[in-house]
Protein backbone atom coordinates (compact mmCIF):
# COMPACT_ATOMS: atom_id res chain seq x y z
CA UNK A 1 0.00 0.00 0.00
CA UNK A 2 0.98 3.64 -0.35
CA UNK A 3 -0.15 7.16 0.46
CA UNK A 4 -1.87 8.70 -2.56
CA UNK A 5 0.30 11.80 -2.24
CA UNK A 6 3.01 13.11 0.06
CA UNK A 7 4.69 16.39 0.87
CA UNK A 8 8.27 17.26 0.05
CA UNK A 9 9.53 16.56 3.57
CA UNK A 10 8.63 13.47 5.60
CA UNK A 11 10.17 14.33 9.00
CA UNK A 12 6.77 14.97 10.61
CA UNK A 13 4.24 13.07 12.69
CA UNK A 14 1.11 12.18 10.74
CA UNK A 15 -1.06 14.01 13.30
CA UNK A 16 1.03 17.17 12.97
CA UNK A 17 1.11 16.94 9.19
CA UNK A 18 -2.66 16.68 8.81
CA UNK A 19 -3.41 19.19 11.59
CA UNK A 20 -1.44 21.93 9.82
CA UNK A 21 -2.57 21.17 6.27
CA UNK A 22 0.58 19.58 4.84
CA UNK A 23 0.23 18.89 1.11
CA UNK A 24 2.11 17.69 -1.91
CA UNK A 25 1.45 18.65 -5.51
CA UNK A 26 -1.12 17.40 -8.01
CA UNK A 27 -4.03 19.24 -9.62
CA UNK A 28 -6.38 16.30 -9.05
CA UNK A 29 -5.26 15.55 -5.49
CA UNK A 30 -5.89 17.23 -2.16
CA UNK A 31 -3.60 17.60 0.84
CA UNK A 32 -2.81 14.82 3.30
CA UNK A 33 -5.93 15.64 5.33
CA UNK A 34 -8.17 14.59 2.44
CA UNK A 35 -6.80 11.06 2.84
CA UNK A 36 -8.13 10.81 6.43
CA UNK A 37 -11.16 8.56 6.88
CA UNK A 38 -11.55 8.55 10.69
CA UNK A 39 -9.98 10.10 13.79
CA UNK A 40 -9.88 9.23 17.47
CA UNK A 41 -9.57 12.31 19.67
CA UNK A 42 -8.96 12.85 23.35
CA UNK A 43 -11.11 15.86 24.17
CA UNK A 44 -10.50 18.53 26.81
CA UNK A 45 -12.65 16.72 29.39
CA UNK A 46 -10.59 13.54 28.99
CA UNK A 47 -13.21 11.65 27.00
CA UNK A 48 -12.12 9.68 23.93
CA UNK A 49 -14.31 10.02 20.86
CA UNK A 50 -14.21 8.57 17.38
CA UNK A 51 -15.31 10.72 14.48
CA UNK A 52 -15.80 9.99 10.80
CA UNK A 53 -18.16 11.06 7.99
CA UNK A 54 -20.86 8.97 9.71
CA UNK A 55 -20.00 9.55 13.39
CA UNK A 56 -19.81 13.13 14.69
CA UNK A 57 -19.26 14.38 11.12
CA UNK A 58 -18.97 18.03 12.20
CA UNK A 59 -16.05 17.22 14.48
CA UNK A 60 -14.46 14.97 11.86
CA UNK A 61 -14.72 17.63 9.17
CA UNK A 62 -13.03 20.27 11.31
CA UNK A 63 -10.44 18.08 13.04
CA UNK A 64 -8.82 16.99 9.79
CA UNK A 65 -7.09 20.40 9.87
CA UNK A 66 -7.62 21.19 13.53
CA UNK A 67 -4.40 23.02 14.53
CA UNK A 68 -4.43 21.03 17.79
CA UNK A 69 -7.32 23.21 18.98
CA UNK A 70 -10.02 20.54 19.20
CA UNK A 71 -8.27 17.67 20.98
CA UNK A 72 -5.33 15.32 20.98
CA UNK A 73 -5.30 13.02 17.95
CA UNK A 74 -4.59 9.51 19.19
CA UNK A 75 -5.56 7.43 16.15
CA UNK A 76 -5.76 8.23 12.45
CA UNK A 77 -7.38 6.05 9.80
CA UNK A 78 -5.91 6.80 6.37
CA UNK A 79 -7.23 5.89 2.95
CA UNK A 80 -4.28 4.21 1.26
CA UNK A 81 -3.98 3.11 -2.35
CA UNK A 82 -2.22 0.17 -3.97
CA UNK A 83 1.52 0.70 -4.06
CA UNK A 84 2.72 2.49 -7.17
CA UNK A 85 5.90 3.81 -8.75
CA UNK A 86 6.62 7.22 -10.23
CA UNK A 87 8.42 8.19 -13.38
CA UNK A 88 10.20 11.44 -12.52
CA UNK A 89 11.56 13.93 -14.98
CA UNK A 90 13.41 17.06 -13.82
CA UNK A 91 14.66 19.69 -16.23
CA UNK A 92 15.60 23.40 -16.34
CA UNK A 93 13.55 25.95 -18.23
CA UNK A 94 13.17 29.73 -18.42
CA UNK A 95 10.56 30.96 -15.95
CA UNK A 96 8.44 32.56 -18.68
CA UNK A 97 8.43 29.32 -20.69
CA UNK A 98 7.15 27.18 -17.82
CA UNK A 99 4.51 29.74 -16.87
CA UNK A 100 3.15 29.65 -20.41
CA UNK A 101 2.56 25.90 -20.19
CA UNK A 102 2.15 25.42 -16.44
CA UNK A 103 -1.66 25.11 -16.42
CA UNK A 104 -1.95 22.51 -19.20
CA UNK A 105 1.04 20.66 -17.74
CA UNK A 106 -0.63 20.47 -14.32
CA UNK A 107 -3.84 19.23 -15.92
CA UNK A 108 -2.14 16.54 -17.99
CA UNK A 109 0.50 15.25 -15.54
CA UNK A 110 -0.06 13.63 -12.13
CA UNK A 111 2.32 15.81 -10.10
CA UNK A 112 4.02 19.05 -11.20
CA UNK A 113 6.14 21.61 -9.34
CA UNK A 114 9.00 23.98 -10.02
CA UNK A 115 11.75 25.76 -8.09
CA UNK A 116 12.89 29.25 -9.04
CA UNK A 117 15.98 31.17 -7.92
CA UNK A 118 14.58 34.69 -7.36
CA UNK A 119 17.49 36.61 -8.91
CA UNK A 120 17.51 34.51 -12.07
CA UNK A 121 15.07 33.72 -14.85
CA UNK A 122 15.58 29.95 -14.67
CA UNK A 123 13.55 27.27 -12.92
CA UNK A 124 13.90 23.55 -12.30
CA UNK A 125 10.69 21.76 -13.28
CA UNK A 126 9.77 18.41 -11.77
CA UNK A 127 6.89 16.28 -12.93
CA UNK A 128 5.98 12.76 -11.91
CA UNK A 129 3.84 10.25 -13.78
CA UNK A 130 2.28 7.33 -11.92
CA UNK A 131 3.26 3.81 -12.94
CA UNK A 132 1.80 0.45 -11.89
CA UNK A 133 3.47 -1.13 -8.87
CA UNK A 134 4.81 -3.98 -11.01
CA UNK A 135 6.37 -1.65 -13.58
CA UNK A 136 10.12 -1.99 -13.93
CA UNK A 137 11.85 0.93 -12.25
CA UNK A 138 15.16 2.61 -12.97
CA UNK A 139 16.16 4.59 -9.88
CA UNK A 140 19.18 6.84 -9.77
CA UNK A 141 22.29 4.90 -8.90
CA UNK A 142 23.53 5.24 -5.33
CA UNK A 143 26.47 7.24 -6.59
CA UNK A 144 24.19 9.59 -8.56
CA UNK A 145 21.82 9.96 -5.61
CA UNK A 146 24.71 10.82 -3.32
CA UNK A 147 26.09 13.36 -5.78
CA UNK A 148 22.75 15.01 -6.63
CA UNK A 149 21.20 15.18 -3.16
CA UNK A 150 24.00 15.05 -0.61
CA UNK A 151 26.80 16.78 -2.51
CA UNK A 152 24.97 19.30 -4.71
CA UNK A 153 21.58 20.03 -3.08
CA UNK A 154 22.80 19.90 0.51
CA UNK A 155 26.55 20.24 1.05
CA UNK A 156 27.44 22.45 -1.94
CA UNK A 157 24.28 24.54 -1.71
CA UNK A 158 24.85 24.93 2.03
CA UNK A 159 28.27 26.40 1.31
CA UNK A 160 26.76 28.73 -1.30
CA UNK A 161 24.23 29.95 1.29
CA UNK A 162 26.96 30.57 3.86
CA UNK A 163 28.92 32.58 1.30
CA UNK A 164 25.80 34.59 0.44
CA UNK A 165 25.16 35.29 4.11
CA UNK A 166 28.74 36.48 4.59
CA UNK A 167 28.84 38.57 1.39
CA UNK A 168 25.23 39.54 0.46
CA UNK A 169 26.29 41.51 -2.61
CA UNK A 170 27.25 38.29 -4.43
CA UNK A 171 23.86 36.58 -3.88
CA UNK A 172 22.29 37.55 -7.27
CA UNK A 173 25.37 36.22 -9.05
CA UNK A 174 25.30 33.02 -6.95
CA UNK A 175 21.60 32.61 -7.82
CA UNK A 176 22.32 32.80 -11.52
CA UNK A 177 25.29 30.43 -11.27
CA UNK A 178 23.27 27.87 -9.30
CA UNK A 179 20.39 28.10 -11.77
CA UNK A 180 22.78 27.56 -14.68
CA UNK A 181 24.03 24.34 -13.05
CA UNK A 182 20.60 22.72 -12.99
CA UNK A 183 20.57 19.73 -15.31
CA UNK A 184 18.04 17.26 -16.64
CA UNK A 185 17.52 13.93 -14.96
CA UNK A 186 15.00 11.16 -15.44
CA UNK A 187 14.44 8.17 -13.21
CA UNK A 188 11.71 5.99 -11.70
CA UNK A 189 11.29 4.59 -8.22
CA UNK A 190 8.76 3.67 -5.56
CA UNK A 191 6.43 6.60 -4.91
CA UNK A 192 7.61 7.51 -1.42
CA UNK A 193 11.22 7.74 -2.60
CA UNK A 194 10.31 10.19 -5.36
CA UNK A 195 7.89 12.39 -3.42
CA UNK A 196 10.24 13.26 -0.57
CA UNK A 197 13.65 14.92 -0.63
CA UNK A 198 16.31 15.22 2.08
CA UNK A 199 16.65 18.88 3.16
CA UNK A 200 19.65 19.67 5.37
CA UNK A 201 20.14 23.35 4.52
CA UNK A 202 18.36 25.36 7.23
CA UNK A 203 15.96 28.12 6.27
CA UNK A 204 12.93 30.11 7.40
CA UNK A 205 9.80 29.82 5.28
CA UNK A 206 6.37 31.17 4.59
CA UNK A 207 3.88 29.72 2.13
CA UNK A 208 0.56 30.94 0.80
CA UNK A 209 -2.22 29.16 -1.06
CA UNK A 210 -3.72 31.40 -3.72
CA UNK A 211 -6.55 30.67 -6.16
CA UNK A 212 -4.93 28.75 -8.97
CA UNK A 213 -6.15 31.25 -11.55
CA UNK A 214 -4.27 34.01 -9.65
CA UNK A 215 -0.86 32.30 -9.78
CA UNK A 216 0.43 34.14 -12.85
CA UNK A 217 -0.56 37.58 -11.56
CA UNK A 218 0.97 36.89 -8.15
CA UNK A 219 4.26 35.67 -9.60
CA UNK A 220 4.42 38.56 -12.05
CA UNK A 221 4.03 41.15 -9.29
CA UNK A 222 6.32 39.26 -6.91
CA UNK A 223 9.00 38.92 -9.58
CA UNK A 224 8.91 42.67 -10.22
CA UNK A 225 9.20 43.44 -6.49
CA UNK A 226 12.25 41.30 -5.72
CA UNK A 227 14.88 43.61 -7.32
CA UNK A 228 13.60 46.44 -5.09
CA UNK A 229 14.30 44.55 -1.85
CA UNK A 230 17.14 45.84 0.31
CA UNK A 231 18.39 42.31 1.02
CA UNK A 232 18.91 39.59 -1.61
CA UNK A 233 17.33 36.12 -1.44
CA UNK A 234 19.48 33.00 -1.70
CA UNK A 235 16.96 30.09 -1.44
CA UNK A 236 14.63 29.11 -4.33
CA UNK A 237 10.87 29.68 -4.44
CA UNK A 238 8.76 26.51 -4.71
CA UNK A 239 5.47 26.38 -6.65
CA UNK A 240 2.95 23.53 -6.39
CA UNK A 241 -0.79 22.92 -6.91
CA UNK A 242 -3.63 21.04 -5.21
CA UNK A 243 -7.32 20.34 -5.74
CA UNK A 244 -10.10 22.05 -3.83
CA UNK A 245 -11.47 20.31 -0.72
CA UNK A 246 -14.24 20.77 1.85
CA UNK A 247 -12.21 20.96 5.11
CA UNK A 248 -13.08 24.22 6.94
CA UNK A 249 -9.53 25.36 7.75
CA UNK A 250 -7.81 23.78 4.76
CA UNK A 251 -5.89 26.29 2.70
CA UNK A 252 -7.56 24.70 -0.36
CA UNK A 253 -11.10 24.97 1.03
CA UNK A 254 -13.53 25.56 -1.81
CA UNK A 255 -10.99 26.36 -4.52
CA UNK A 256 -8.29 24.77 -6.65
CA UNK A 257 -5.09 26.24 -5.28
CA UNK A 258 -1.53 27.10 -6.20
CA UNK A 259 1.00 27.07 -3.39
CA UNK A 260 3.93 29.47 -3.41
CA UNK A 261 6.55 28.79 -0.76
CA UNK A 262 9.34 31.32 -0.21
CA UNK A 263 12.45 30.79 1.90
CA UNK A 264 15.48 32.59 3.24
CA UNK A 265 18.67 31.03 4.56
CA UNK A 266 18.80 31.03 8.34
CA UNK A 267 20.58 34.11 9.71
CA UNK A 268 19.85 36.28 6.65
CA UNK A 269 17.29 39.13 6.75
CA UNK A 270 13.84 37.94 5.69
CA UNK A 271 11.18 40.23 7.19
CA UNK A 272 10.94 42.70 4.29
CA UNK A 273 10.89 39.81 1.79
CA UNK A 274 8.17 37.91 3.65
CA UNK A 275 6.07 41.05 4.20
CA UNK A 276 6.26 41.92 0.51
CA UNK A 277 5.10 38.46 -0.51
CA UNK A 278 2.37 38.41 2.14
CA UNK A 279 0.91 41.66 0.78
CA UNK A 280 0.88 40.37 -2.79
CA UNK A 281 -0.65 37.00 -1.87
CA UNK A 282 -3.14 38.68 0.47
CA UNK A 283 -4.48 40.88 -2.31
CA UNK A 284 -5.94 37.77 -4.00
CA UNK A 285 -7.21 36.20 -0.77
CA UNK A 286 -4.13 34.07 -0.11
CA UNK A 287 -4.21 31.74 2.89
CA UNK A 288 -1.01 31.07 4.86
CA UNK A 289 0.21 27.56 5.59
CA UNK A 290 -0.66 26.88 9.24
CA UNK A 291 2.70 25.28 9.96
CA UNK A 292 4.87 28.04 8.51
CA UNK A 293 5.60 31.67 9.33
CA UNK A 294 2.97 34.36 8.79
CA UNK A 295 1.68 37.50 10.51
CA UNK A 296 -2.11 37.16 10.13
CA UNK A 297 -4.48 37.07 13.07
CA UNK A 298 -8.07 35.90 13.55
CA UNK A 299 -9.59 39.17 12.31
CA UNK A 300 -7.93 38.74 8.90
CA UNK A 301 -8.14 34.96 8.67
CA UNK A 302 -11.89 35.09 9.30
CA UNK A 303 -12.22 36.91 5.96
CA UNK A 304 -10.21 34.25 4.11
CA UNK A 305 -12.13 31.15 5.32
CA UNK A 306 -15.90 30.96 4.70
CA UNK A 307 -16.38 28.50 7.59
CA UNK A 308 -14.02 30.16 10.07
CA UNK A 309 -16.81 31.00 12.52
CA UNK A 310 -18.16 27.43 12.31
CA UNK A 311 -14.75 26.15 13.40
CA UNK A 312 -14.59 28.64 16.27
CA UNK A 313 -18.06 27.65 17.45
CA UNK A 314 -17.13 23.96 17.43
CA UNK A 315 -13.95 24.73 19.32
CA UNK A 316 -15.95 26.53 22.01
CA UNK A 317 -18.21 23.47 22.31
CA UNK A 318 -15.52 20.80 22.69
CA UNK A 319 -13.05 22.94 24.68
CA UNK A 320 -15.13 25.56 26.53
CA UNK A 321 -12.46 26.18 29.18
CA UNK A 322 -9.58 26.64 26.77
CA UNK A 323 -7.55 23.60 27.85
CA UNK A 324 -5.79 23.57 24.47
CA UNK A 325 -5.28 27.32 24.25
CA UNK A 326 -1.82 28.70 23.55
CA UNK A 327 -0.39 31.96 22.25
CA UNK A 328 -0.47 30.85 18.61
CA UNK A 329 -4.09 29.66 18.73
CA UNK A 330 -5.15 32.84 20.51
CA UNK A 331 -3.60 34.79 17.64
CA UNK A 332 -5.01 32.85 14.70
CA UNK A 333 -8.36 31.79 16.18
CA UNK A 334 -8.91 34.29 18.96
CA UNK A 335 -9.50 33.25 22.59
CA UNK A 336 -12.15 30.62 23.41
Amino acid sequence: MAMANLGDIDAQTISGAISTGTHGTGARLGGLSTQVRALELVLADGSVVTCSPDERPDLFSAARVGLGALGVISTVTLQCVPAFALQAREFPQPLDAILERFDPLCDSEDHVEFHWFPHSDRVQVKHNIRLPADASIAPLSRARQFYEYEVMENSAFGLVCKLGRAVPSVVPTLNRVCASLWSERSYSDHSFRVFTTPRRVRFVETEYAVPRESLHDVLREFRAAIPRLRHPVIVPVEVRVAAADDIPLSTAYGRDSAYIAIHQYVGMPYREYFDCFERIAGAVGGRPHWGKMHTLDASVLATRYPRFDDFRALRATVDPNGVFRNAYLDTVLGPV
